[in-house]
């Protein structure tokens, strides 16, 4: 078994169900590491050191050419996964899939969200009249806190968006009471103007943005471990592991040239001359 947090993970829905004939579209190394690494439970390490010695047919380079094929082939991915808890820690883990997978797939999959296929409908549920929001419910009951205060039902309904506004700026519901019915005149002729004026006068401010979460998981090349976003590794592979890399041009021949002259004026000319015998 792998250390804590390490090894294989199997994707935990859509797998088809395990067969002699599973893995016959890969080449015959890959599938004998790929029906090798399917057998494996959960947490078993999968790295190309223990592979080696767990398949000893084949070796290192062996095991590592395999996994980029299997990769590409849709069946594995490498990621560094953060863990919830109360400090930030990042593990490596192998997620594995016994039915191949495409690179929209997989994106989709890593990035937390529901897998590309689609949910089962859900069941009707029955209609039930809406319930009051919050805001309303809070209006409606400031004449219980005041008497001078309270307000009917069209004037909740009108000022019910101000006092949704308040909550959603992160006010409770006993401060934006507090708020409309401390320090009223003696005698209210009209509390609906007077609850807007205060709404709309005193609205707190809005609240810090709040920074996007970091990932949760981000992917690894299955060949050389360089992180990156799904969509530049294509396969689970980058760039350079793809064999996609442009070669260098060729030099010049005036280039070549030039160069060896270079080279001979910086060595001593007796190196040139042709010995007498």
């Amino acid at each position: 078994m792998a250390r804590p947090g390490y090894g294989k993970r199997s994707v935990p829905e859509g797998q088809a169900p395990r067969t002699a004939r599973t893995f016959e579209h890969l080449p015959p190394r890959e599938a004998v590491v790929a029906t090798h690494i399917d057998r494996l439970p959960d947490g078993a390490a999968i790295d190309i050191k223990t592979l080696s010695k767990e398949i000893p047919e084949y070796g290192q380079q062996a095991i590592a050419s395999a996994l980029k094929a299997i990769s590409t082939a849709g069946h594995l991915r490498r990621v560094r996964e953060r863990l919830d808890g109360e400090r930030t820690q990042w593990v490596q883990r192998t997620y594995f899939s016994r039915t191949p997978r495409t690179d929209a797939w997989w994106r989709q999959f890593l990035s937390g969200t529901d897998s590309p296929a689609e949910a089962a409908p859900e069941p009707p549920r029955p209609v039930h009249p809406p319930e009051r929001t919050p805001a309303y419910a809070a209006l409606a009951a400031l004449g219980r806190t005041d008497p001078r205060m309270a307000l009917s039902a069209n004037e909740c309904t009108a000022l019910e968006p101000l006092a949704a506004e308040w909550l959603a700026r992160g006010v409770p519901v006993p401060q934006l009471v507090q708020a409309l019915t401390s320090g009223l005149p003696g005698t209210a002729h009209c509390p609906g103007a007077l609850a807007r004026k205060r709404l709309t006068d005193k609205m707190p401010p809005e609240p810090a943005p709040v920074s996007a979460a970091s990932p949760r998981r981000i992917m690894e090349c299955t060949g050389c471990g360089i992180p990156g976003r799904p969509e530049a590794l294509p396969g689970g592979l980058c760039r350079t592991c793809r064999h996609d890399a442009p070669p260098p041009p060729p030099p010049a021949d005036d280039h070549v040239r030039a160069h060896v002259a270079h080279l001979r004026t910086m060595l001593p000319a007796a190196q040139f001359t042709t010995p007498r015998p």
